[in-house]
C-alpha cells in the first residue's frame, strides 16, 4: 500500500492495492477519520486531503465534531435488550414492530450519526424527510400516530445510549409548532347501523354468493356478533382459544353469559360478555367441532368484513373515519354507556382506563348528559320560574 504523509504527519494519503482511488486518514478528537478522495491523481488527492483535514479541525475547535458510538449500534443493542427484558410481558408483534420501524425508516436516516449528534434539529429533519418521501412514494403523508411511534422508537434507542453512558442526557424530542388537536370520537356503529350490519352478515351466512364461501360467511356473522357483545380487541379475539371461554349463569337471573380469559397487549385479563355472545359461541362450537386449544377465529375476516361494509355503505362514518373490526369494540363501549352502565366497570371489563373512555367515547354519547342537572333555573323574586 503506497502512503504519503501531509501536514507534518497529521494527514496520511494512501492507495490500496486493489483500488484506483486515493484515500486519506487522520486522528482527531480521539477518533480515526477516513474518507475517499475519489481521485486517481496523487496531486489532486493531496489537495483534497488538506482541505478535508482543515475542515475537520475547524469543526473540532467549534465543538461540532461528534464522536462516539453510532445510532445503529445503539439501535441493535436496544432491540437485543428489549426483546430479552420484556419476554412474556409484551407481544411478539409489538417487538417486531419496533424492529421494522428501525430497519425501514429510522436507521437509514440516523444510522451513521453518532448518538451525540442527534438533537431536536435532527429530529425535525427526520419528520420533514418522512413526510417528503411518503408524499413522493404514495402521495400521502404518514399519519400523526405513525410518526409518534417512530419518535418513541428513537427515544428508546437514545435511552439505551444514556444507560450505557454513550450520551449524557436525552435531547428535546418534542414536536415544534404543534397545536392541541381536537378529540375525535372513534368510529362506531349507531344502533341502526349495527342492525344493518349484522342483518347483512346474516344474509350472507344464509345465502353466500358461492357455496364454497359458506363457512367464511358464517364465521364472519358470528365474529361481528361476538365482538359487539364482548368488546374484545380484534387481536385479542384472534388469540382466543375455546378453552379460554366458558358459558356461565348470571347469579339471580336465568341469563347466561360468557366468561372469557383474554390475552392481549396488556397481558392476561378477564371479560364478561353480554348474553348476545352466547349463541354465536355455541354456533362456533357446533360448526367447527374444535379441540380446546383451537382458536375461535382462525382466519382473517378483514377482507370479507370490508366487502360487507362497502356494500352497505357503512365503511365511513359521517366524519369520514374508516370503520374496521375495531369499531365493533367501540360500539360495545358506546352501547354500554347509552344503557347507563358504570364507566369504571366498563373500563375493567374492556381492559382500558376510565380516562380513555371519557376522552374518546363518553363525550359523544347524548345519554351521558344529565338534563336535570343542565336545565336548572333559579326562582325569581315573585315566585315565578
Amino acid at each position: 500500500m503506497e502512503t504519503h504523509d501531509l501536514m507534518g504527519g497529521k494527514v496520511h494519503v494512501y492507495k490500496r492495492d486493489r483500488s484506483r482511488f486515493w484515500q486519506c486518514s487522520t486522528f482527531l478528537a480521539g477518533k480515526n477519520w477516513r474518507v475517499s478522495t475519489k481521485e486517481e491523481s496523487l496531486s489532486h488527492a493531496k489537495e483534497i486531503a488538506e482541505d478535508w483535514y482543515l475542515e475537520l479541525r475547524g469543526k473540532s475547535r467549534a465543538g461540532q465534531l461528534a464522536a462516539g458510538p453510532k445510532f445503529k449500534k445503539a439501535a441493535d443493542l436496544f432491540l437485543q435488550e428489549y426483546e430479552t427484558i420484556t419476554q412474556g410481558q409484551r407481544s411478539r408483534n409489538w417487538i417486531d414492530t419496533y424492529g421494522w420501524m428501525l430497519r425501514v425508516h429510522i436507521v437509514p436516516f440516523f444510522g451513521n450519526m453518532a448518538v451525540s449528534e442527534i438533537n431536536s434539529g435532527t429530529l425535525q429533519e427526520y419528520r420533514i424527510h418522512r413526510r417528503t418521501t411518503a408524499m413522493e412514494r404514495i402521495n400521502r403523508p404518514p399519519s400523526r400516530s405513525s410518526l409518534h411511534h417512530e419518535i418513541v422508537a428513537v427515544r428508546q434507542v437514545l435511552k439505551t445510549a444514556v444507560r450505557h453512558r454513550w450520551l449524557e442526557h436525552l435531547p428535546d424530542l418534542s414536536e415544534p409548532y404543534r397545536t392541541t388537536g381536537k378529540v375525535i370520537h372513534r368510529a362506531w356503529f349507531s344502533p341502526e347501523e349495527y342492525k344493518k350490519l349484522y342483518e347483512a352478515t346474516r344474509r350472507r351466512a344464509q345465502n353466500p354468493k358461492k357455496e364454497r364461501f359458506r363457512w367464511e360467511c358464517e364465521q364472519l356473522h358470528d365474529y361481528v356478533l361476538f365482538l359487539a357483545n364482548t368488546g374484545l380487541r380484534p387481536d385479542e379475539a384472534k388469540r382466543l382459544e375455546y378453552r379460554d371461554v366458558k358459558i356461565v349463569k348470571v347469579d339471580g337471573t336465568n341469563e347466561r353469559i360468557l366468561e372469557i380469559e383474554v390475552r392481549g397487549k396488556r397481558g392476561v385479563g378477564y371479560c364478561k360478555s353480554m348474553p348476545g355472545a352466547v349463541l354465536p359461541f355455541r354456533r362456533l362450537q357446533k360448526r367447527n367441532n374444535p379441540q380446546p386449544t383451537d382458536r375461535l377465529f382462525s382466519g382473517n375476516p378483514r377482507e370479507l368484513l370490508n366487502t360487507v361494509l362497502d356494500e352497505e355503505s357503512l365503511k365511513l362514518d359521517r366524519d369520514g373515519q374508516r370503520r374496521t373490526a375495531y369499531s365493533l369494540r367501540h360500539t360495545y363501549i358506546c352501547f354500554r354507556l347509552m344503557e347507563g352502565a358504570d364507566i369504571y366497570q366498563i373500563a375493567k371489563n374492556c381492559r382500558t382506563s376510565v380516562e380513555m373512555i371519557e376522552k374518546y367515547y363518553a363525550v359523544h354519547i347524548k345519554t351521558a348528559l344529565d338534563v336535570s342537572a343542565i336545565n336548572v333555573r333559579r326562582a325569581r323574586g315573585n315566585g315565578r320560574v
